[in-house]
């Protein structure tokens, strides 16, 4: 770990991008380059550092975000590995709010990948720096030229290579401080031509530097570190580099250009810091000083069997060390830092102190929780970072527990699942009477019940979430019935006269007592209720709960010996389903406001598929990388919508929905309901 003097020598950085592009294999690549690893793993073999969790061995992908180390040329560098699915966005996303700098990775054989897109402008919202490593330089037909070219056409023509492949991709040659390479001739471009374009770029911030180029025709790439970390600051400069994980070619090159060109934490720019809340919150600068009160945010929490819960912080300001009194956001009591530690993929090692610009954990304290700022001084109580927006995860699966009693258990398991992913969501639906576990798509949602059964040993049954119909009436109508039961001694008897009334949509229920001269005595009035409500919330037509409606009991007769509650509760509700059954009763289908985002030449696909699911659209806004199509649309009909959202965008588009209001289903729809309604009940 640095002292302060060295956090100049610090720098951090995240590897995202598409699940194909290599992240975890320049990872080891990096290490054993660095000499922080023997030999590199692999990760077909399972044996990498960064995809350490059982789950991410069998399936040869990285789930979680993972942090890495490794010193270079005196340069202290902490790296964090993301998944690349957009699946697991809630691992990746919060990387970048704990590094000045985003790594973009790009497969050299599939090109840019809607994930590079996503986290390339992900990464300039949050205003981190950005570079972009093609990886797989080696791989045989590719057009490393053509791809620079579709590299400038979607991010552009700030994105410059700072080397250049050589002796097809089994080598790099520099094209920003070395300009002798031996004789080594890049294979596509040439040194000079790279070399001018990254220095016009980086001058071009900095009037003095643009005239000595002018008269000069050259400057000193030594002189330039503080316009280069300026352009990187701006997004005025995107590096490129080229390296192939497989053979090490460039992995020595990319070595160099984190320690000499990616900003320290003293030079990016400052976390999103706000004080204060809603409107009234302000900007607040954190300074890398360790010597200031600390400012620490909390980006990963994980619930470790060996240490328990843990969270992974960045320090941005002041120092921590093992004795330090934290406060967690604005709790009243502090806690003290038992073990610090840093981590290296699965492996904890203790530290004395960690600075600003380290990457670092605290375990057994059961107060973290994502997205805390931990503080050691009152008056920082009310800071917070700047929210990041994650999708909404609205893949939703109904579980529960396969053995009885075990729910209690598995309602624990959910909780700690949820709290280390931001973009996975637990609710228990009153209205099914289920609990529903939400995710941002298949694999999501089946990797939780790989770690549910695999690591928790926790056996459940899943279904589709039940889609939560309602009915109502659209016509008065009168019910009766008497309930007379004679079994000997004793008999029950009630008699009951109701009429129901349809109210306005979202009015609820409105029960109305009009018997005149005691034809119900008024003690057994509350046991006519009772029953309504049984027959409302038991349904009539399809078996779902009956809404906006008012029940008049107008008339009823009762015996002085054989009347009894039950009597009056079984009258009730029997004379409720007949009025409901002669009022047209209509069965009630939740509509949702759904926003997708995608590319703009998709919309026209997007539209007409909703205009198929009885969708209705009400315009379009604009929307990161495209538009956003905003529709009113079933909820019935957006079951498993995400698949067919890939079909029509090629994995680019998302969608978020938001509950709407009730609309009558379409009568072939009523009929099968209450089709399956019959069969159901007379089994």
């Amino acid at each position: 770990m640095p002292t302060p003097v060295e956090i100049a020598a610090l720098r951090t950085l995240a590897l995202v991008g598409p699940a194909t592009a290599g992240k975890t294999s320049l990872v080891e690549a990096l290490l054993w380059k660095a000499g922080a690893l023997g030999t590199p793993g692999s990760v077909e073999r399972g044996t990498t550092v960064s995809d350490h969790d059982p789950l991410e061995k069998k399936a040869q992908r990285s789930l979680n975000a993972s942090l890495v180390h490794f010193t270079h040329a005196g340069t202290h560098v902490h790296v964090i590995d993301t998944p690349g699915s957009p699946d697991f966005l809630g691992q990746s996303l919060p990387a970048l709010e704990a590094v000045e700098t985003a790594a973009v990775v790009i497969n050299a054989s599939t090109g840019v990948e809607p994930m590079a897109v996503r986290m390339m402008q992900w990464a300039a919202q949050r205003e981190r720096d950005r570079i972009i490593i093609v990886n797989r330089i080696d791989a045989q037909g590719v057009n490393l030229e053509a791809l620079v070219g579709q590299i400038q056409a979607a991010f552009g023509k700030e994105c410059l290579p700072v080397n250049l492949p050589a002796e097809r991709g089994t080598r790099v040659v520099d094209c920003f401080y070395n300009l002798t390479q031996n004789g080594a001739a890049p294979d596509f471009s040439s040194v000079e031509q790279a070399h001018r374009a990254l220095v016009e770029q980086v001058v071009e911030v900095d009037a003095a530097f643009v005239e000595r180029y002018l008269n000069d025709g050259d400057v000193d790439p030594q002189e330039l570190h503080a316009p280069l970390e300026q352009a990187l600051r701006e997004g005025h400069l995107i590096p490129i580099c080229f390296v192939s994980a497989r053979t090490g070619a460039g992995v020595p090159e990319l070595l160099d250009v984190i320690a000499k060109l990616l900003p320290d934490p003293t030079e990016a720019n400052p976390p999103a810091f706000l004080q204060g809340e809603g409107a009234e919150a302000k900007p607040l600068k954190a300074l890398p000083d360790p010597k200031l009160h600390v400012l620490a945010h909390v980006f990963k929490v994980t619930q470790d069997p060996y240490v328990g819960k843990m969270g992974v912080l960045r320090v941005h300001q002041g120092t921590l060390t093992r004795d330090s009194q934290l406060y967690v956001g604005d709790a009243r009591r502090p806690f003290k830092v038992g073990h610090l530690f840093t981590l290296q993929g699965k492996e904890f090692k203790e530290v004395p102190r960690a600075f600003p610009g380290d990457l670092c954990a605290i375990a057994k304290v059961e107060e973290l929780h994502f997205d805390a700022v931990l503080h050691d001084a009152a008056e920082d109580d009310h800071i917070h970072l700047k929210p990041l927006e994650f999708p909404v995860p609205v893949h939703g699966l109904a579980i529960e527990p396969k053995r009885r009693g075990d729910e209690q258990r598995l309602h624990d398991i959910l909780q700690k699942l949820v709290s280390e992913d931001p973009c996975l969501r637990l609710e228990h639906v009153a209205a099914t009477n289920e609990s529903v576990v939400y995710g941002l798509g298949d694999l999501h949602l089946r990797t939780l019940l790989e770690r549910l059964t695999e690591v928790h040993n926790c056996q459940v049954n899943t279904r589709p979430p039940r889609i939560a119909y309602r009915e109502t009436i659209t016509a008065p109508a009168e019910g009766h019935h008497r309930h007379k039961k004679q079994t000997g001694g004793a008999g029950q008897f009630g008699e009951v006269f109701l009429r129901v009334e349809p109210l306005p949509r979202g009015s609820g229920f409105e029960f109305v007592d009009h018997v005149k001269g005691g034809a119900i005595p008024y003690n057994f009035m509350p046991a006519v209720e009772k029953g309504v409500r049984q027959a409302l919330e038991a349904g009539v037509v399809a078996g779902y709960p009956v809404v906006d409606l008012k029940v008049v009991v107008y008339d009823g007769k009762h015996h002085s010996v054989d009347s009894k509650e039950i009597a009056f509760i079984t009258a009730g509700r029997k004379a409720l389903v007949a009025a409901v059954q002669a009022a047209r009763p209509s069965v009630l289908e939740p509509f949702v406001n759904v926003e997708i985002a995608a590319p703009e030449q998709n919309i026209g696909d997007i539209t007409g598929d909703l205009a198929s699911r009885r969708g209705q659209v009400s315009g379009t806004a604009a929307s990161t990388g495209g538009l956003a199509v905003l529709a009113t649309a079933p909820l019935s009909e957006l079951a498993s919508y995400q698949s067919r959202l890939n079909a029509l965008t090629g994995g680019q588009g998302r969608y978020t929905l938001a509950f709407s209001h009730y609309e009558p289903v379409p009568p072939t729809v009523q009929a099968q309901l209450a089709s399956q309604y019959r069969i159901k009940d007379e089994a």
